[in-house]
């Protein structure tokens, strides 16, 4: 999708959509069931060239149809499904974009096979005219795959997590080594947000939806950019973030000399006069001409 609403980014492009993390406060998972086929009983006989397994579904743009005869964006709801048709968009778009990428699905997430991620970074790597940008509740799999040589190490990647009370609380992830070798060090991996250990990649953390008070001793989060946003929406229990909540971070950010994003939905909360919209690539630039 060109000219994105989501302010941190020009577009949004999901040649992967679905999620089995199953948040409350999901936006995506509201927009794959208003969109969805809604199909229950799949007839996968008639699929033709597919492999169909119920984690790695994929599926062709004219596989299945709503009644208006348009094209389905979500044949099978949420279900993580890889619409391998569209790895071609980003090479038709000649303008240079700040592209986000799966906006509608966690392309880290564990279920989601390495041959999907793969083939989505090889798509990006024939259109570098454009800057992409990757979100995950699972940053660990950053480290799985730079281990196995997937990730890329080009200047218009960026890999973020989000911060939330999901995925932030020390749990490991089975199958991970405790600790591992990287450039000579032994480094501890407990599946968790260990990807400082890769220094040359361009790292983000959002802060969003922002559900309690990290407070001002937040410690390393391994992110050169910080994105803030307030849960939106009308949930049952929906979380009203604090102004308090959010200059904690931003305190904790210019001390540290991180750049901070913050989402319009603060603007009820701080006022338009202390938004701040920084770009991490802006302030690189500037720190390079200087």
């Amino acid at each position: 999708m060109k000219n994105s609403k989501i302010e941190w980014c020009d577009s949004t492009w999901s040649p992967v959509t679905g999620c089995y993390h199953d948040c409350e406060y999901c936006y995506a998972r509201r927009i794959a069931n208003r969109f969805g086929a809604h199909i229950k009983n799949y007839n996968y006989e008639i699929v033709h060239d597919l492999e169909y397994k119920w984690e790695t579904t994929t599926y062709q743009d004219d596989f299945v149809t709503v009644e208006s005869k348009r094209a389905c964006p979500y044949p099978f709801d949420f279900e993580p499904t890889f619409h391998r048709y569209r790895l071609n968009e980003p090479q038709k778009w000649k303008k240079p974009q700040t592209i986000f990428v799966c906006s509608m699905a966690d392309l880290f997430g564990k279920w989601v096979p390495d041959e999907w991620i793969q083939e989505v970074f090889s798509a990006c790597e024939k259109a570098k005219q454009h800057r992409y940008l990757f979100l995950t509740k699972n940053p660990g799999r950053y480290c799985d795959l730079e281990r196995a040589g997937i990730i890329p190490h080009g200047n218009n990647f960026w890999f973020g997590a989000t911060y939330d009370h999901s995925n932030w609380n020390g749990e490991r992830v089975s199958g991970r080594p405790e600790t591992f070798s990287y450039n000579g060090k032994m480094v501890h991996d407990a599946g968790d947000w260990y990807f400082p250990a890769y220094p040359k990649k361009n790292r983000f953390i959002s802060f969003e939806p922002l559900l309690y008070d990290i407070g001002t001793d937040i410690g390393s989060t391994g992110g050169e950019w910080h994105i803030i946003g307030a849960e939106t929406g009308n949930r049952k229990g929906k979380v009203e973030c604090k102004r308090e909540w959010v200059e904690h971070i931003v305190k904790w950010s210019d001390e540290n000399g991180i750049p901070v994003f913050m989402k319009d939905s603060l603007l009820p909360i701080m006022g338009e006069e202390n938004m701040r919209r920084e770009f991490p690539w802006d302030r690189k630039e500037i720190l390079e001409e200087d």
